[in-house]
């Protein structure tokens, strides 16, 4: 990790085949904060993983490479690392 690099762990919780693309914020059960992202792709080869790696790093903004999902590829429930320089949330 370089100096001035910041490494934030996202809770992501995702829904797909939604009316729209969105992000909401909001509290998980355990008091930790969740990100609700609704996209309008449909979960298949990746698509929708694809959407919301898009659509994150469009609100936080930073390059999409700079996000990456360590847990829940094929699941609703995601943990998203976000590495860059200019993570906002």
């Amino acid at each position: 990790m370089s100096s001035g690099t910041k490494e934030k762990i996202l809770k992501v919780r995702v829904t797909p085949k939604a009316a729209a693309n969105r992000i909401v914020y909001d509290t998980a059960a355990d008091g930790s904060s969740l990100i609700r992202v609704y996209v309008t792709c449909v979960p298949e080869q990746g698509k929708a993983n694809q959407a919301v790696l898009k659509l994150l790093s469009k609100e936080l903004k930073v390059p999409k490479s700079s996000l990456k999902i360590l847990r829940g590829e094929t699941d609703r429930d995601k943990i998203i690392l976000c590495t860059s320089s200019g993570v906002e949330r």
